[in-house]
């Protein structure tokens, strides 16, 4: 190339920001600058692509805005071996700042295994699995009897007296990050499985999604309602999910294809159609189905401030408990039916949306 080097700006005025994007020949560059000395590196992250150039100076490594990978500003170096970006040569002539065109060294990244949650769903055979969700938020260490959980634990006895396989998952005995929003940042940036799973090995959502999308046929979520919606432990759950919702938005792949959803609502003060229009509709862009009256709930409504008279309610009322059991066959029902047909390869239009 017959001009090798680029002029990006005035070196006084680029001196004022730690990291910033520059756009050298076709390309975008990193530009960073500590203690009045500049580095250049390739302005794409090797991890799922982020601006690095958009992200911040730790040190001496630039850090990725989408997922905090680190490279060194200027080696281009990471912490973990075998993996970097590209650097490109800098210099400083006549107050100008001088960027190579092409890049002194290429970009390395160190092969390794997928996570185990990145392989493709494939039902192993079996009778329906359902998987039940408690989002009751309880001290482990101090617990108490939670409505909206016993009902459900009744439809779970339901459907193994059907011939199904369970599994219980209380949200409040998992411990799990909040949604960091990478999503916010970019559509990409939101990955399957979620970028904090991968990065923490400690973050157990991990076993919701590995009942979710790999286990279960029918996913039971059970929530108190709380100032008139779910509870804060079921968002908590529902925004770590964007990474399932996020796979149909840009890849059009339907994780959750075929598998059924059903609602146990309980709570002291009314708003119970609300609450299952928002499980509906969220569980709904999921790629869930749901049975014929998907939801069971109670409430006292808006006056019964007498909580202990509530939890009494439900512990002895047997039609809640029979609602309850009724429901979850309804789903394994429709579980059945669906294994027993053949549309894992359907396409579904998505009105008003696409993948990109």
């Amino acid at each position: 190339m017959a001009d090798q080097w680029q002029d990006v700006g005035a070196a006084e005025a680029l001196k004022t920001t730690p990291v910033r994007e520059v756009r050298v020949g076709s390309g975008v560059v990193a530009l960073t600058c500590k203690d009045g000395e500049f580095g250049a590196l390739s302005g794409t992250c090797i991890h799922v692509g982020g601006p690095l150039g958009q992200g911040t100076l730790e040190g001496d490594n630039v850090v990725c805005p989408w997922h905090y990978w680190k490279f060194h500003r200027v080696t281009g170096e990471c912490p973990y071996p075998g993996n970097r970006v590209g650097r490109h040569d800098v210099k400083v002539e006549n107050g100008r700042v001088l960027v190579a065109v092409e890049p002194a060294t290429r970009p390395g990244r160190t092969k390794h295994e997928p996570h185990p949650l990145a392989r493709e769903p494939e039902r192993a055979p079996g009778p329906v699995r359902v998987l039940g969700i408690s989002t009751t938020v309880i001290d482990p260490r101090h617990p108490r009897y939670s409505t909206s959980e016993s009902l459900l634990e009744s439809g779970l006895v339901a459907a193994r007296e059907r011939g199904a396989e369970t599994r219980l998952l209380r949200l409040a005995s998992l411990d799990f990050r909040h949604c960091e929003g990478f999503y916010s940042k970019s559509a990409r940036a939101c990955t399957w499985p979620c970028s904090i799973t991968i990065m923490d090995p400690k973050d157990q959502m991990e076993q919701v999604y590995e009942g979710m999308v790999h286990w279960a046929d029918v996913i039971v979520v059970a929530t108190p309602i709380r100032w008139g919606a779910p509870s804060s432990l079921y968002f908590k759950m529902a925004e770590r999910m964007n990474c399932i919702q996020n796979q149909i938005t840009i890849r059009n792949r339907v994780l959750l294809r075929n598998k059924v959803g059903c609602f146990v609502i309980t709570g002291g003060q009314d708003n119970v159609q609300a609450v299952a229009g928002q499980m509906l509709m969220f569980f709904g862009e999921l790629g869930c189905v749901f049975p014929p009256f998907p939801f069971v709930a109670h409430t006292r409504g808006w006056p019964a401030e007498d909580m202990e008279n509530n939890v009494r309610h439900v512990q002895e009322s047997a039609d809640l408990r029979e609602g309850a059991a009724e429901l979850v066959c309804r789903a394994v029902g429709m579980a059945e039916v669906l294994l027993k047909t053949d549309v894992s390869r359907a396409t579904v239009s998505r009105g008003g949306r696409k993948a990109n």
